[in-house]
């Protein structure tokens, strides 16, 4: 059992917090995801965790102990970066063996270790190869292999795969996710890529200026974001963010973005759910993902009249930015359903889809019907 937990992080660098009140609870055998911008104190948290950095306030429990007073070597953690990281004039067989060349284990016992974890990772016709011989990929494997080896009590991976090609990327995410779900650690990754956090996480920590802005799974991060910041940086492409007005009429309610000549219809409750949050809707936005915007060629009821004015082809799926008086919505639709930029067609909002937030807080209000 690893458990890790984080309780009142402070950390400074001179007169700028990189880390502000952080708390955090990591169960055993979780795949826990640091997501967030550059600079938004990730990495530092990842860092202090493993030792690697001091914190000013705070603790650090691993296990229910407290460590932040511990040195790296004294945590039990393997940490992963970016770079690989490996000593070239060693074979990756020598450069997986080394952590355990210092313990008094046998050099029967460092081979087998050596060699189960090769086959895990699917390296093991590597093994006499030289750093200098392998691919990227390759080389994050045994970097991989490396911290695995002697079973640390949690595994802390900082963009490991970052410096690789997209390919690679696609490949390395599944070999990560199969390595966590056969060897059971627990483990912490860093990225600042959201296709990563949600393929890999059991659970996604969001960080932004050093401030934890939600926790969730996936799904819960992408379908009922916390904040606007979460909603526009999760997700791609990011959700329409705009500003609205709720209004009643022809006793059904009214969504009327900012720039818009007619509003959206809504159901009836809308109206009541909005008048309960207390004016709020002088400061309301509306947010709606591109699968949320339904599109037709025909006018319906309900559909307002938009024009395409960018269509980005991506395979089995085009986005297209459609104008809505001032406004532009980004729409998903079926390969080539519209045509050209130009084309007048017509839609509407899935109002099951919509999220409302609160422009003066960012946060989100809660409503969805």
């Amino acid at each position: 059992m690893t458990q890790i937990e984080l309780r009142g992080i402070q950390k400074f660098f001179g007169a700028v917090q990189v880390i502000k009140d952080l708390n955090l609870k990591i169960e055993d055998n979780e795949f826990i995801v640091l997501l967030g911008q550059s600079g938004c104190g990730k990495t530092t948290t990842l860092r202090a965790i493993a030792g690697l950095e001091t914190i000013d306030e705070g603790d650090i429990l691993i296990d229910g102990q407290a460590v932040q007073h511990l040195k790296c070597s004294d945590r039990d953690i393997a940490m992963v970066f970016q770079s690989f990281s490996l000593y070239p004039h060693m074979t990756v067989y020598e450069n997986i063996a080394f952590p355990l060349r210092a313990t008094r284990m046998s050099r029967s016992e460092v081979d087998k270790a050596v060699r189960g974890i090769a086959g895990v990772l699917r390296i093991t016709d590597l093994l006499n190869r030289r750093p200098s011989a392998l691919s990227g990929g390759d080389m994050q494997r045994v970097a991989i292999g490396r911290a695995l080896v002697r079973r640390p009590k949690a595994m802390l991976m900082d963009e490991p795969i970052g410096a690789l090609d997209a390919k690679l990327r696609e490949e390395m995410r599944a070999e990560i996710k199969r390595l966590h779900l056969e060897q059971g650690s627990t483990t912490i990754y860093v990225t600042h890529d959201q296709v990563e956090a949600m393929s890999l996480a059991d659970r996604i920590v969001i960080m932004h200026e050093g401030i934890l802005q939600q926790v969730g799974s996936p799904s819960e991060v992408y379908s009922y974001p916390a904040n606007l910041f979460v909603a526009q940086f999760v997700g791609s492409p990011v959700m329409n963010i705009a500003k609205a007005q709720v209004s009643e009429e022809a006793g059904s309610a009214r969504v009327t973005v900012d720039g818009a000549e007619k509003g959206f219809a809504f159901p009836n409750e809308l109206l009541g759910k909005i008048d309960r949050l207390k004016g709020a809707n002088g400061s309301l936005a509306l947010g709606i993902r591109p699968e949320g915007v339904m599109v037709e060629h025909q006018a319906r009821e309900g559909f307002l009249p938009v024009e395409a004015q960018i269509i980005e082809p991506l395979g089995s799926y085009d986005i297209v930015d459609l104008k809505l008086g001032s406004q532009m919505l980004r729409a998903r639709t079926r390969s080539g359903f519209v045509a050209s930029a130009g084309d007048k067609v017509f839609a509407r909002i899935d109002p099951t889809q919509a999220h409302f937030f609160d422009t003066k807080s960012g946060n989100s209000l809660g409503v969805r019907l």
